[in-house]
């Protein structure tokens, strides 16, 4: 997925893949991760998740990357917000209050830009990805987090010659052996989603479920 793809979704609006609600799997298992409230948590491809400002009111100072600036300036224009923004780098960072997003090119991102981080949470960075830049995706997360983060992580699982992503199909398999010699995965949740999703049903498939993760580093 080239960057003019997500830039034209968000300039389309064409973004199902937005929640209007804050993720449950997050309510339900994030405080199991035993964070400290104001714990740095860094949140990958993060359009203009809720998500983002539900971590923010647990105390937790919350770095977003994304890459279309029209998701970034959407999050605070909707909560009435006017962020200061600076130039850092390969980013141009819109912050206000916990909240800091960092827009551009995510494999920009470096160890000093996530030094203190905690945590991560990843509920549409890795199944918007094709093969090859998930490989990719993993590999930089790993290189720059530092070795004592934790992370969250929520997948889609279907039969992905019946539809073509995104949001893709990423195994379990697929996951052990992406993480596997750097993070210990624990399955948290499963649950089946094919109800209520028409792209789902109308492609034919017959299931379709959500797996969710709890990570630490090994």
């Amino acid at each position: 997925m080239h960057a003019t793809f997500w830039q034209e979704r968000w300039a389309r609006s064409q973004i199902g893949f937005h929640q209007e609600k804050v993720n449950g799997y997050l309510r339900r298992h994030w405080s199991a991760l035993g964070l400290m409230n104001d714990a740095a948590v860094l949140v990958p491809l993060c359009g203009k998740s809720l998500d983002l400002a539900w971590l923010a009111q647990q105390g937790h100072r919350v770095i977003g990357v994304e890459l279309a600036e029209r998701a970034v300036q959407d999050f605070f224009t909707e909560r009435d917000v006017q962020p200061q923004i600076s130039q850092q780098g390969a980013f141009k960072v819109y912050e206000a209050d916990r909240l800091r997003i960092l827009c551009g090119d995510f494999f920009a991102l470096s160890r000093d830009d996530v030094a203190d981080c905690q945590a991560f949470y990843d509920r549409a960075a890795l199944i918007a990805l094709p093969p090859e830049m998930r490989e990719r995706y993993v590999a930089h997360m790993q290189a720059v987090l530092p070795a004592a983060c934790q992370g969250l992580l929520v997948t889609l699982v279907y039969d992905q010659q019946r539809m073509d992503g995104p949001p893709f199909s990423v195994e379990n398999a697929e996951l052990e052996r992406h993480f596997a010699s750097g993070w210990m995965l624990h399955m948290v949740e499963e649950k089946d989603v094919l109800t209520g999703n028409p792209r789902f049903s109308d492609s034919g498939l017959a299931k379709v479920e959500e797996h969710v993760f709890h990570l630490t580093r090994r």
